[in-house]
């Protein structure tokens, strides 16, 4: 019978506590540097890594676009060492204004529509930076946020942005990390920033004065939250909770006592082209009698037409049906899990937006430091030349006749090194 090799470096520990040990430095680096956005700019590594690349390859929204590939070739090779569909997939959802309450990226080409197809490959698409994004960036000249190395050291990338847009309210996030997640529903941005300006104002405010401004989710699909206002503001409070999304409805006069339903948007992340089927499968297996008839009708504008049975079924029985059996109704979850100074933690609307001003305030400090560092060199410099332009005809004659004509104007007329 064959014996195992002997080996000098074998270390004798229990299965149990190296697997327990091995598994926890995985799930923190899956919770800290993968699944959950942080709360000061609320993106993820790979969006925050896929922005700045975009920015040092200078497409800002008045400049040209560049194919997609150039950009995820760049990410996947100096910052995110990953696969490219997983980059590519991730800027594609920054470029989709149905993904996004304010897209961060600036797509041409085929990003993907709400039916569910698939974008094109990234070698047919082009992008650049939006508004919102620079503004997301704006400070990172100015020494606003600390840098890190990248993983192989041969480049810089920043720990943070500085985060003036409130992007991670705006636009929410999902994650699913090890043993938590998240899940923050997108958001308008005039009531964030209005309920950010109040806080300033006012810090100590209590939670129903936050609620005055945000007054709920607001979804790029669009929809009605059947949502009480109780149940919004616990939701908020703890930062955890769901909302009830219904698509929007109304009814079109048919004429002759006929009438059809034409449903104008749907909740959010619902994909159409599977709620169309859905809605057809009721029809074919008879699950729904008094639904007749489904046509899909749009073109750049949303236009389900659901037709009736008989113009005797109550327009207000058929939609509770649908709403009950169908994806025109969802609930959207709350979690809003985020990494507050590394750690992760569920935090309320109000400690999110607190936070996000702290944030703000330390970025403002960082910059006007700089600031007056640069204009404090300026005056060094000024303060020299202006010594040499009212001592000219020495300054000519040292520089002309000294052997060390730097330590001498130096000495001559007090200036420093620089």
């Amino acid at each position: 019978m064959a014996t195992l090799p002997e080996h000098d470096n074998v270390l004798e520990a229990p299965f149990g506590a190296a697997l327990g040990e091995r598994y926890l430095v995985y799930a923190l680096s899956t919770i800290t540097a993968r699944s959950l956005p942080d709360l000061r700019d609320g993106l993820k590594p790979v969006h925050r890594r896929l922005l700045w690349a975009m920015r040092l390859l200078r497409l800002n929204p008045d400049q040209a676009y560049k194919k997609c590939a150039r950009v995820v070739g760049d990410v996947i090779g100096k910052y995110h060492p990953h696969g490219d569909a997983s980059v590519y997939d991730a800027m594609v959802r920054l470029a989709q204004d149905f993904a996004l309450r304010v897209p961060l990226v600036d797509g041409q080409g085929n990003f993907g529509n709400i039916d569910g197809d698939n974008a094109a490959a990234m070698r047919y698409t082009e992008a650049r930076l939006t508004d919102a994004a620079i503004r997301l960036m704006d400070g990172l000249d100015e020494e606003s946020v600390p840098f890190r190395t990248t993983y192989n050291g041969e480049e810089e990338e920043p720990e943070v942005f500085p985060g003036l847009f409130p992007n991670l309210l705006v636009n929410g996030a999902a994650g699913i990390a090890v043993g938590m997640a998240t899940s923050i529903p997108p958001h308008n941005p005039v009531e964030i920033v209005d309920a950010a300006l109040h806080l300033l104002k006012a810090p100590e405010s209590a939670d129903a004065e936050i609620l005055q401004f945000v007054t709920g989710p607001d979804f790029p699909t669009g929809g009605v939250l059947v949502e009480s206002p109780a149940s919004i503001a616990e939701s908020y409070r703890t930062g955890r909770g769901s909302f009830r999304l219904r698509a929007r409805w109304q009814i079109e006069d048919q004429g002759r006592g006929t009438w059809t339903i034409i449903i104008s948007e749907i909740p959010y992340q619902v994909l159409k082209g599977k709620l169309i089927e859905q809605l057809a499968e009721l029809i074919t297996e008879k699950k729904l009698p008094i639904l007749a008839d489904v046509a899909d009708e749009s073109d750049e504008q949303l236009r389900i037409v659901i037709t009736p049975k008989s113009r005797n079924v109550e327009p207000q029985v058929l939609m509770e049906s649908l709403f009950k059996l169908t994806d025109l109704e969802v609930r959207i979850p709350l979690n809003m899990n985020v990494l507050d100074e590394g750690r992760p933690g569920v935090l309320g609307l109000k400690p999110v937006i607190a936070k996000w001003l702290v944030h703000q305030r330390e970025v403002l400090v960082a910059r006007s430091r700089w600031r007056l560092g640069r204009i404090e060199a300026r005056l060094e410099i000024l303060g020299g030349l202006l010594k040499a332009y009212l001592n000219l005809d020495e300054v000519i004659r040292i520089i002309r006749e000294a052997d060390d004509a730097k330590a001498e104007l130096k000495a001559a007329f007090d200036l420093t090194d620089v």
